[in-house]
């Protein structure tokens, strides 16, 4: 039998169950003979404790042929794997909710893929994200890398712009609003198709068709009379109708960040005083949930993950594998570069849209122009992802200031000055290259 070998770089998350469910679900499209988890040594507990969860699961499906090998380096893991699957952390839970905290100290969102924690985030992965580009050039040239890291599109971009190595990244928000949609249309999914474009957590349905039938209207006119698209991470905040209307497109969850920013920003600083920031509740989440994974009798993924957010993770992770795989030319949504799809974008731009996968990988379809309002913020938001990229490449101070001062969630020099300081203050251990 061919080999069909997938390495999991951050395969003691928590995220992990979601990914091996879909695998199982999908074994005969996709018959893999080996994942190889990956992780940090202070890891080595979660790690353990997801592969035998994971080896319980096979087993108890009849595939416990397939082997799952445990690494704390890259070599080994990589080395002859078809695909390659990013869902790395630097500097864990904690790191997440020093960014969160930081934000607030300053007034600001510190939501880790749109505000503070955004930047900060992205300055600590893209240098490991990039080492793990650099030895899939080396050791599995053929290979596709997945990226499911957030912020998922500025590290996917790095990647992109600064080696070799084929990515393309993906995220659970699309296919959410697609389920959501079509629940509020009580219709077959397969039914239904939705026109993505923007960029990643910054996206909006331009058109939903039905049957052929163009309902986009009439989802507005629900979203309107109170339907909403919610996730579990988000706080469900309703959209002022009269906006709805006048913007004719949906926005995703993560638009209330940008549009609805003192109501989100507030709803932070009272989760944070009552409750503990996300990251916060994230960790007791998943205190619970490694519990349950190391109970020996555990072969299944529990409900309890559900809460951990990610919900689709596996769906949308595993279909990408299977399109790519078996040559499909199938239609996803993910992040790829432009290559001339949405208008006014650079081509080397990672975009979040429609597009065919098949063995070549993605191939955007062509969306054009995005109307003005969605335009203007793209466009600050997609120059704000670039400075970032920049910075964290090259360890540029200045890249990193303009950078912060760019993105519309800090927007001012005097506090992007001081966040500035704070964010490579406290994150020195991962960004020597600033110091």
């Amino acid at each position: 039998m061919t080999s069909l070998k997938i390495a999991v770089i951050g395969g003691g998350s928590s995220y992990t169950p979601e990914l091996i469910e879909g695998i199982i679900l999908r074994y005969e499209q996709l018959p893999v003979t080996e994942l190889a988890l990956v992780d940090v040594e202070s890891g080595r507990e979660k790690v353990e404790i997801i592969a035998g969860l994971t080896r319980r699961m096979l087993k108890h499906k009849g595939l416990e042929h397939v082997q799952v090998s445990v690494h704390f380096t890259l070599d080994a893991a990589i080395r002859g794997a078809n695909f390659v699957l990013t869902q790395l952390r630097v500097g864990q839970l904690a790191a997440r909710a020093q960014d969160e905290r930081l934000g607030l100290k300053y007034h600001l969102l510190g939501q880790e893929t749109t505000g503070v924690g955004g930047f900060a985030k992205a300055l600590r992965t893209i240098p490991v994200i990039l080492e793990v580009a650099r030895k899939v050039e080396e050791l599995a040239p053929d290979a596709f890398i997945l990226n499911f890291t957030n912020p998922a599109g500025i590290v996917t971009e790095a990647v992109s712009r600064y080696s070799k190595a084929k990515i393309i990244g993906l995220c659970n928000v699309p296919i959410n609003m697609q389920h959501m949609i079509g629940k509020m249309l009580n219709a077959d999914e397969a039914t239904l198709n939705l026109r993505f474009a923007g960029l990643n957590h910054m996206v909006w349905i331009h058109k939903v068709m039905q049957d052929r039938k163009d309902v986009t209207a009439e989802v507005i006119e629900m979203l309107c009379d109170g339907n909403a698209l919610s996730m579990n991470n988000i706080k469900e905040l309703p959209w002022p109708a009269d906006f709805l209307r006048a913007l004719k497109a949906i926005p995703c969850p993560y638009h209330r960040y940008f549009w609805l920013t003192p109501a989100m920003l507030a709803d932070e600083i009272e989760a944070a005083t009552s409750k503990g920031t996300r990251a916060e509740q994230v960790m007791q989440v998943e205190q619970e949930l490694f519990a349950l994974y190391a109970d020996p009798n555990l072969d299944q993924k529990p409900e309890q993950l559900s809460f951990r957010g990610g919900a689709y993770y596996s769906e949308v992770a595993v279909e990408l594998i299977n399109a790519i795989h078996n040559n499909l030319g199938k239609e996803m949504v993910v992040n790829t570069r432009n290559n001339g799809a949405i208008h006014g974008l650079d081509d080397d731009a990672v975009v979040e849209t429609n597009s065919i996968i098949d063995a070549q990988g993605a191939r955007p379809l062509t969306f054009g122009p995005l109307p003005p309002a969605m335009n203007g913020l793209t466009q600050q938001v997609k120059a704000f992802e670039r400075l970032t990229i920049e910075a964290a490449v090259h360890g540029c101070r200045d890249s990193a200031l303009l950078a912060l001062v760019t993105n519309p969630l800090v927007g001012n020099v005097t506090d992007a000055q001081a966040l500035l300081a704070e964010v490579l203050t406290l994150n020195r251990q991962w960004l020597p290259q600033f110091n």
